[in-house]
């Protein structure tokens, strides 16, 4: 037979609503009593049901994570430390793909509100007015996109897209393309900002093409668009990856005759010939400080105060960067 809660308050030596208490509201119980209920709880193999415990506390121990592009490397490690970071606070995660559709994302929040205690969005596409409309629904944490009034993780980005231009200047590049992403999108906004701002420093000449997608299509698509650039920086290692297959197909050797950085520091490009030099994200430290943020955020409520963290990002050199060619 199934454990239940009146087993474990016998086994404890305390009132069945103290073992109530130690699984809704554990800041409520001595923290020896909380041990031992723990403790024995976990020996027997009691599991609290979930909707029981939302009815009595009205939070559902749910969160959801919605994500512009699940098949895109950058996410996995995301998810999956968010995931772990959930369940060590004891809560459940709820993922959605929007497929870079903001109707899409706006549907999908619409209906986790009424499943979640919370919801993280993951480089959104929506407008932040469409953001700031919806979060009256549920408590929101945003990563990589800023938001006025809203908690947000961001990936500095812009970080990486300068020490990327500094480090195709050391390799005598002087007329350097950029590759942005999608429009609305916050990463391309800051690399667009960081990259002119380099390359302004720097003196050399920046071509900033697109929107172009986020995918390795996106890539191979642009191959065209970067003739007469000896460099280029892309939005992501997908958009990287494309491309130098375009510049492939076209005949040109990647370094020898384009260098090509990405962003992200995913397995495909550490696998890629040649290997990526890319701008690393700490997506997987994202995940977790976006969890334990919402979270926060919604123990809370209305008076908690928004937070704006941002984490360092780095450049990573391999094979696809080398000297201008002459």
């Amino acid at each position: 037979m199934a454990v239940t809660i009146r087993d474990v308050a016998k086994a404890s030596g305390v009132h069945v609503s103290t073992v109530s208490r130690t699984f809704s509201a554990p800041h409520l119980v001595n923290a020896e009593t909380r041990t031992r209920v723990l403790a024995i709880a976990e020996g027997l193999g009691y599991r609290p049901n979930r909707a029981a415990r939302a009815l009595t506390t009205g939070r559902t121990h749910n969160l959801g994570l919605i994500v512009a592009d699940i098949a895109n490397p950058f996410f996995p490690p995301l998810i999956k430390a968010a995931q772990a970071q959930a369940r060590e606070r004891d809560y459940h995660v709820f993922v959605a793909d929007t497929d870079e559709d903001p109707l899409m994302e706006q549907e999908l929040i619409e209906t986790l509100s009424k499943q979640v205690d919370g919801v993280l969005l993951c480089s959104p596409r929506l407008s932040n007015r469409m953001i700031e409309k919806l979060r009256a629904e549920v408590p929101f944490v945003v990563v990589n996109r800023r938001v006025k009034g809203l908690t947000t993780v961001l990936m500095d980005v812009g970080q990486g897209a300068r020490a990327a231009i500094g480090h195709l200047v050391s390799l005598g590049h002087r007329r350097i393309a950029l590759l942005t992403g999608p429009d609305g999108s916050w990463t391309s906004e800051e690399m667009r900002t960081a990259a002119a701002s380099a390359a302004g420093d720097f003196d050399v000449e920046l071509s900033v093409l697109g929107p172009n997608e986020p995918t390795e299509q996106g890539g191979i698509a642009a191959a065209d668009k970067v003739a007469g650039s000896t460099a280029v920086l892309c939005y992501n290692d997908l958009v990287a990856l494309g491309l130098i297959e375009g510049l492939t197909d076209r005949g040109l050797k990647v370094p020898d005759d384009v260098s090509v950085v990405g962003v992200d520091d995913s397995l495909p490009g550490r696998l890629n010939k040649p290997k990526l030099t890319t701008i690393t994200m700490p997506t997987a430290a994202a995940g977790r400080m976006a969890v334990d943020l919402l979270l926060a955020a919604v123990g809370a409520g209305e008076s908690g105060t928004p937070t704006l963290a941002r984490l360092e990002t780095s450049l990573v050199i391999r094979e696809s960067t080398g000297a201008a060619p002459a």
